[in-house]
């Protein structure tokens, strides 16, 4: 009894010490208000003891499934309000928000074109055929025989940036993007298993969704590193990333990456779908299209400090991520002056070939008005372009494939909002 006296007092003393101390640092030496109901709860100083730890916390759900702090409910996706009553739809990943370069499954991109199937994967099946030696009718257990492969990559949507160069926060501006663990078998294992006839130039995937997505995917990359995957970070996919089955093609622009992948038509001509004709081409200044696009360029968005968020005058770390289809970063420069004066950023170990790679560069603001943007560069040696260059070579006509740098603005009193807006 005499012990918990003594500590119970030894408390109280320690406790005043450190408000003490709190009043000294953050209230510039001025005497402490009189008591009143705080707005706020009072923070927990060590050695007192905090109600959480009173009492026992809340035991295994019945259906366990584990879930962020409810104190991170605002971390989530992006959806614009016109997208939320279409089966044609996306949802950006909140980067901002986001650390490291492994996006988590409930905050991984989304863009459907016919709405999310239900599908029982005890029922789906992969078809094989066509220029094959063996056509075949695959069930998942079947596929999940194969020896297996995981690989880290990014996907991206060829329409990114979701809300244009305008949007306000980093996900509205880039957040067509995100990048897992991915678990599959490749698509090469299988071929070699059902046989590729000689002239065989073109696979036509096709999805199970109401829209059945299609695109024409070239031999040389589906025996490269191509994927047949069932799994995305450990786990099964989630319906809305193609569950049971999805086909992943790296580097690749999104739609390619086809979703509940039913059918590979092995051909030696492209199919020129409805994705690949009036959808996903590149309309030039002259009135012909790019086509067949495939790879995503080199790319980078400054996540911290960005559109929507404010800092104070001092020490500011910039963060950001880069990625490129082409293969791993090879260095990120950054800009506190809108583009007048280049610095090199640090990446983050380890980089990945077709993953995102985090960069972080030291800053000091001093208070004034700035402009500060990235800039990537891949190991091709091929640079990020500013928004100006992407225009004068590609006209203003596309909505595709718009991987120009992402300026952020920041006013006097700290608050930072989209340069392009």
């Amino acid at each position: 009894m005499k012990r918990r006296r003594f500590l119970r007092h030894a408390g109280g003393v320690l406790a005043g010490a450190v408000a003490s101390v709190a009043t000294n640092a953050f209230g510039q030496g001025e005497p402490a208000p009189a008591a009143a109901a705080p707005a706020q709860p009072k923070p927990e100083y060590p050695p007192d003891v905090p109600p959480w730890t009173k009492t026992p916390g809340k035991p295994i759900d019945k259906h366990p499934y584990g879930m962020p702090s409810p104190f991170e409910k605002d971390v989530a996706l992006d959806v614009r309000p016109t997208d939320k009553q279409y089966w044609s739809s996306s949802a950006r990943s909140p980067l901002e928000d986001l650390d490291g370069i492994i996006t988590p499954n409930g905050l991984f991109y989304q863009r459907h074109h016919g709405g999310v199937p239900a599908i029982d994967p005890a029922l789906h099946r992969l078809m094989i055929h066509g220029m094959v030696e063996k056509p075949w009718l695959f069930t998942m257990e079947d596929l999940r025989r194969f020896p297996s492969v995981s690989r880290i990559h990014f996907l991206e949507c060829s329409g990114n940036p979701g809300y244009g160069v305008h949007g306000k926060t980093a996900a509205q501006a880039n957040g067509l993007v995100s990048c897992a663990e991915w678990t599959g078998v490749p698509l090469k294992t299988v071929f070699e298993e059902v046989g590729i006839k000689p002239g065989a130039k073109w696979v036509v995937a096709e999805g199970a969704d109401a829209a059945a997505l299609t695109r024409s995917i070239p031999m040389e990359k589906c025996l490269d590193d191509a994927l047949l995957v069932y799994s995305q970070n450990g786990e099964r996919l989630r319906p809305e990333q193609g569950y049971p089955l999805r086909l992943l093609v790296p580097g690749f622009e999104g739609n390619m990456n086809v979703k509940w992948l039913r059918r590979l038509h092995v051909v030696d001509a492209p199919a020129y779908s409805r994705e690949e004709t009036s959808k996903y081409t590149d309309l030039q200044a002259d009135g012909k299209a790019r086509q067949f696009t495939f790879y995503m360029e080199a790319k980078s968005i400054i996540t911290a400090p960005s559109g929507g968020q404010r800092i104070p005058e001092g020490f500011c770390e910039i963060r950001g991520i880069a990625w490129s289809g082409h293969g791993k970063i090879r260095h990120v420069d950054v800009s506190v002056d809108g583009g007048r004066n280049w610095h090199r950023a640090e990446l983050q170990l380890p980089i990945f070939s077709k993953a995102l790679t985090r960069f972080r560069f030291p800053w000091k603001w001093d208070g004034k008005p700035a402009v500060i943007v990235s800039r990537a560069t891949d190991e091709t040696g091929y640079v990020q372009p500013s928004l100006e260059e992407l225009v004068r070579l590609r006209s203003l006509n596309g909505t595709y494939h718009n991987n120009a740098m992402t300026p952020w603005r920041i006013a006097e009193n700290g608050e930072i909002t989209n340069a392009y807006a």
